[in-house]
C-alpha cells in the first residue's frame, strides 16, 4: 500500500512540475487560470495522499481549506482581470 500511495504522490507531484512548466510558458489568460485551476486539484490530491501515507489527519483539515480556497481564487481573478483573451 505504502509504494502504490508513493508513486501516486509523486506522479501528481510531477504533474504540478508540468503544470508549473506550462505556466511559465503561457501567453493567454485561459491558460492561467486553467494552470491555477490545476495547481488547486492537484494540491488537494496530494494532501489527500499524503494524509493517508503519513497518518496525518490534519493534512485532511489543509486539503479541505485548499479545495474551498482554490475556485475562489479563479472567480476572483476572472472578476478582477475580466475575461478576455489577449496577453497578460
Amino acid at each position: 500500500m505504502t509504494t502504490y500511495l508513493s508513486v501516486s504522490i509523486g506522479i501528481l507531484i510531477l504533474a504540478l512540475l508540468i503544470g508549473l512548466l506550462r505556466l511559465c510558458f503561457s501567453s493567454t489568460r485561459l491558460d492561467l487560470i486553467s494552470s491555477l485551476q490545476l495547481f488547486g486539484t492537484l494540491g488537494v490530491a496530494v494532501m489527500v495522499l499524503l494524509a493517508v501515507y503519513l497518518e496525518q489527519s490534519a493534512l485532511y483539515n489543509v486539503a479541505l481549506v485548499l479545495a474551498l480556497l482554490a475556485p475562489t481564487t479563479t472567480v476572483i481573478l476572472v472578476r478582477l482581470g475580466g475575461y478576455n483573451d489577449e496577453h497578460h
